[in-house]
C-alpha cells in the first residue's frame, strides 16, 4: 500500500478554522464561537492574525498574516527578538491545534525548526516556488523526524 503523499500547504481539519466549530482542547472542555450578528457564519474562516504562536517546546511568536487558498495555506509569523525579529511561513499542515478562546495556534514543530526555516522572502511570498522551496523544508523535517 502506498503511502499518501503529504501536502504542508493543506489545513488537517480546516473546521477547526471555521465560524460556529466547536473546538475541544485537553485542558478547557468545548469552546464554541460566539453567536449575535456579528458572529461569523459556518464555513467562514476564523481571522487568525494576532493569535499566538506555539511550537512543541515553547512560543514561536505571533500571526502576522494567514491565508485560506485551497492546497496553498499558509501563517506568516513575526518570531519577535528571539530570532531577531525574523518572519517565517508555516505551511497549514504544521498546525497541530487551534485554541479560539485563548488565541494560540499550536504547531507541531519546536522552535529549532521554525528557527531553521527557510527565511520569508514578502516578495516572493506568494509564487510558487517559493512556497515549493519552503514546503520542501518542512515535508524533509517531517521524514527526519
Amino acid at each position: 500500500m502506498q503511502r499518501p503523499t503529504f501536502s504542508p500547504w493543506t489545513w488537517r481539519d480546516p473546521s477547526a478554522l471555521a465560524g460556529g466549530y466547536d473546538h475541544t482542547t485537553p485542558s478547557r472542555g468545548p469552546v464554541e464561537r460566539p453567536d449575535g450578528p456579528d458572529a461569523p457564519g459556518p464555513g467562514t474562516p476564523i481571522d487568525l492574525v494576532g493569535h499566538r504562536v506555539e511550537a512543541t517546546d515553547g512560543r514561536v511568536g505571533s500571526i502576522d498574516e494567514a491565508t485560506y487558498d485551497t492546497d496553498a495555506s499558509y501563517l506568516v509569523v513575526e518570531t519577535g527578538p528571539w530570532i531577531f525579529g525574523r518572519k517565517v511561513l508555516l505551511p497549514a499542515g504544521t498546525v497541530a491545534r487551534v485554541d479560539h478562546l485563548d488565541r494560540v495556534v499550536h504547531v507541531d514543530r519546536s522552535r529549532e525548526q521554525v528557527k531553521d526555516s527557510p527565511t520569508v522572502d514578502p516578495a516572493e511570498l506568494r509564487q510558487p516556488d517559493h512556497r515549493a522551496r519552503v514546503g520542501e523544508y518542512y515535508v524533509e523535517s517531517y521524514r527526519r523526524g
